[in-house]
């Protein structure tokens, strides 16, 4: 698996911006995020159980390109509402998350919607400092 992009390459080293990563799964119990931002440990990024199914968790990171694939009930899965998948060695594919330091808000994906709003959404990419920013 890849590695993150490397922050001072990009010009914004020691700047985290924050992210939110969403999926639906009404049935979990538990969901976790594995990827490149924690050398894919999946249970380390645990997921916060909202309502109706959704579940949500904000990412402080550095500008850069990550892979990721969501844990759900100790079961790798997909991202369904990823915009941009790449293959892995294990057969599946990985979601891919740009982080872009330059803008106070980047496009990017949020879960629970139908495919055409999916890529329409707007999920705020803003400095970390700044609380819940996945409101």
């Amino acid at each position: 698996m890849k590695a993150k992009t490397n922050a001072a390459a990009n010009g914004a080293a020691g700047r985290a911006w924050c992210v939110c990563l969403g999926l639906t799964h009404p049935t979990a119990q538990q969901v976790c995020i594995a990827g490149s931002f924690n050398d894919w440990h999946p249970g380390a990024t645990p997921m916060i159980r909202l309502n109706e199914g959704q579940w949500a968790k904000e990412l402080a990171l550095p500008p850069g390109r990550y892979e990721y694939r969501f844990v759900v009930d100790g079961q790798w899965a997909d991202d369904p509402a990823a915009m941009e998948l790449i293959p892995n060695p294990f057969g599946t594919t990985n979601a891919v998350l740009v982080v872009e330091g330059h803008k106070p808000i980047a496009t990017a994906r949020s879960a629970g919607a139908s495919p055409s709003s999916k890529r329409k959404a707007a999920t705020r990419n803003v400095p970390a400092q700044q609380p819940s920013c996945c409101a």
